[in-house]
């Protein structure tokens, strides 16, 4: 009997238990549909927080403005984005957590990344650059190394680079902060959109 060294196959059944996975069905109103995109040859790695309702009623990631606005910052257009392999997205949560009565979403459960996450990026090896996208995402990728809020985290940056970069949610909720905050365009993007081209030109 042969072992395969197929780094792919492991990569595969990993996803595929993802996809089958309903550990949070009774803490959801609505069925689980968890969402991930990414390949053996993902280099540039999104981790944001959660799905929003268009994500879960569309099946892939970033099919909302928040996308729109995340592909503006890295330089991308759609069609880059959904179909070039370098290029993963896999977030904190894989399924849409729902939206609390004042309208926004829930945050992301912390057990979905406690089964997932360590599993998912052990069989990622290829991964040169984390963009964590929000304040949960920081948290839990960053731990202690993560500032006292979002923006000090996202201040710091270079703190992280080159493997990590942390942005703010890309949700039109931070229009306001990204008014208030000028250096993230002005510093941040263009290291965003270098990085960016960098890893997908390889």
């Amino acid at each position: 009997m042969t072992t395969s060294t197929d780094p792919s196959e492991g990569l595969a059944r990993v996803l595929a238990d993802i996809r089958a996975c309903r550990a949070c069905q009774a803490y959801l109103p609505h069925v689980p549909r968890p969402v991930v995109m990414v390949s053996a040859d993902t280099r540039l790695l999104i981790c944001g927080q959660a799905p929003g309702r268009r994500v879960h009623e569309s099946g892939l990631p970033f099919t909302d403005p928040s996308g729109v606005r995340l592909r503006d910052w890295m330089g991308v257009d759609e069609a880059t984005f959904y179909n070039n392999p370098r290029l993963g997205v896999a977030a904190q949560a894989f399924c849409f957590p729902g939206t609390n009565p004042k309208g926004g979403d829930y945050p992301p459960p912390a057990r979905c990344a406690e089964m997932w996450r360590p599993r998912l990026l052990a069989e990622l090896p290829r991964v040169e650059l984390t963009l964590l996208v929000g304040g949960y995402a920081q948290d839990w990728a960053l731990g202690s190394r993560a500032k006292a809020s979002m923006t000090q985290t996202v201040q710091a940056w270079r703190d992280y680079a080159p493997d990590i970069l942390p942005l703010p949610h890309p949700s039109w909720r931070n229009t306001a902060w990204l008014k208030r905050n000028p250096w993230f365009e002005a510093e941040v993007l263009p290291y965003l959109r270098q990085r960016t081209a960098e890893i997908l030109a390889t």
